[in-house]
């Protein structure tokens, strides 16, 4: 249940074997789904500077280092291929606010509870769901993820799945996350003359039952969603929250269940 198969191939994503080959093929700098420059409102919104950040799958990818040049301090970054994460040490050894660790996000016990400020997955997440055990891959890195999270920590997940997908898995009854959702077209993306100015950097309503309302459109069909989820701490009843901001900055947000 909730496995989403809509952008995998037969490629085993959460193997590190994989992705040590493929670090061995690729080794130049890649970043998935979108470059800092395009997630640093959404990052600087709800992400302050001082914070201790966790980056999952890291990967080969510039986001951290862009992050560093942008004020950032504390950033610790892991991924489960040995061979992305030596490169990695080797080429930022001269930047000390970056560190990398091999290490599955699916067991991160090697960090207390309540050790980081913010987690930002940029893919990791949809990695673990092209496997055939993709929910339970995905739980135990959620449950991670949750665990790190300092109360008011941030997680921001970059993903190309829409709520449909997402959303069975971030309101979990073991999580107490307040979620705003926002929408970003693909690098490149062109819209097209006359379509309707919707800014993506204005949240994305979300209905109760955790989807997209009927009647909206994206600019671009295949764009991308970052999920903002605020570590809150809070207990509520059964079944979504939904709570609107009139006038204010975030006017949808969903409450998971408790």
């Amino acid at each position: 249940m909730y496995s989403d198969v809509s952008s995998c191939n037969t490629y085993n994503y959460g193997d590190a074997l994989y992705w040590d080959a493929r670090y061995v093929q690729e080794a130049e700098s890649f970043d998935w789904y979108q470059r800092y420059s395009s997630l640093r409102p959404f990052v600087r919104r709800h992400i302050p500077a001082s914070s201790r950040v966790l980056m999952v799958g890291c990967g080969n990818a510039l986001m951290s280092e862009d992050m560093v040049d942008d004020g950032y301090e504390n950033i610790m970054n892991v991924d489960i291929s040995s061979v992305a994460i030596d490169l990695m040490r080797r080429k930022y050894e001269q930047m000390p606010q970056l560190n990398y660790m091999e290490m599955d996000v699916r067991d991160m016990s090697f960090f207390p509870d309540e050790s980081f400020d913010a987690v930002i997955d940029k893919g990791t997440l949809d990695s673990l769901m092209c496997g055939s055990d993709a929910p339970i891959s995905a739980a135990r890195m959620l449950g991670e993820v949750s665990r790190l999270l300092k109360p008011g920590g941030i997680y921001m997940l970059i993903t190309y799945g829409d709520p449909k997908v997402r959303m069975p898995h971030l309101t979990r009854s073991n999580y107490s996350w307040k979620i705003v959702l926002y929408a970003i077209p693909r690098p490149g993306f062109k819209k097209p003359a006359g379509s309707s100015s919707i800014s993506h950097l204005e949240p994305v309503p979300i209905t109760e039952t955790g989807s997209l309302p009927a009647d909206f459109v994206l600019d671009d069909p295949d764009s991308h969603f970052i999920y903002v989820c605020k570590k809150t701490g809070e207990t509520t009843g059964p079944g979504f929250q939904v709570f609107t901001f009139l006038g204010g900055e975030v006017p949808n947000v969903l409450m998971a269940p408790s």
